[in-house]
């Protein structure tokens, strides 16, 4: 069984809207994609909210770390003028609202753990606890990842039933144990930076492998030969079309 979809739109569907946005997931869901993948980090009293990196400048009209920012401050901003001035006023979601709307929409969703360095168990531990308390138990559960072993460690002890993925930039040496001592059943690697013989290896240890970022459909095509079940992309409404005519979705 896979967890998750052959496409899978990165932070919702960002060269339509503002990313990790909730504009971005109507914008995925429009374009029919099944699931997103999005970012979740603390704020600085320990709230969950939507959006990948450790600063505010990128993406929101707002400046400093998030880690350093309450809720209250960072829900005030403005994370959609930077994209385009017809998305003015959307704002950093919280994982909440995130995961109603994506219920609302029937999507599914891949949940990236973005902690900030020391804070990884307590990351895990109050996503997941927030995520439990909004995801219906009848609908199939989200698949969890992260760069951060020690968010992965900590997401299993919190919720050992939803499928857990780690996230590289190369493929670890000891990256058998590592899935093994996480209990990962997904492994997603840079697309870049992956070669076909350890797609094989992946593949063959009976994982499902979801590569990121995929923006082209040559080497979409290409992955999906290799043995890889998932992409994830920027442009889920330009890829999964490209892909339906060569028949691979």
């Amino acid at each position: 069984m896979n967890f998750l979809p052959r496409i899978v739109g990165h932070r919702g569907a960002p060269h339509l809207a503002p990313e990790n946005t909730l504009a971005s997931f109507r914008a995925a869901a429009a374009a029919g994609v099944k699931a997103v993948e999005f970012d979740v980090a603390l704020t600085f009293d320990g709230r969950p909210v939507i959006i990948h990196d450790s600063s505010l400048e990128r993406t929101t009209n707002g400046t400093g770390l998030l880690s350093e920012s309450t809720l209250e401050s960072v829900s005030g901003l403005d994370a959609g003028s930077w994209f385009d001035p017809t998305f003015s006023g959307e704002v950093v979601p919280t994982l909440e609202e995130a995961i109603d709307l994506i219920n609302s929409l029937g999507l599914n969703a891949n949940i990236e753990l973005k902690p900030d360095p020391g804070r990884e168990v307590e990351t895990a531990q109050i996503a997941l606890s927030v995520a439990s308390e909004c995801w219906p138990s009848d609908k199939q559960p989200p698949v969890v990842t992260s760069f951060s072993r020690v968010a992965l460690a900590a997401a299993k002890e919190a919720i050992p039933e939803w499928p857990r993925g780690l996230c590289f930039e190369l493929l670890p040496e000891d990256w058998t144990d590592a899935i093994d001592s996480l209990g990962a059943t997904i492994a997603c690697p840079n697309s870049d930076r992956m070669t076909s013989d350890q797609a094989a290896s992946m593949v063959a240890s009976d994982l499902e492998v979801m590569a990121w970022t995929v923006n082209d459909v040559d080497q979409a095509s290409k992955l999906i030969q290799w043995g890889v079940s998932s992409l994830c992309t920027d442009i889920p409404q330009e890829l999964s079309p490209a892909l339906v005519k060569r028949g691979l979705v």
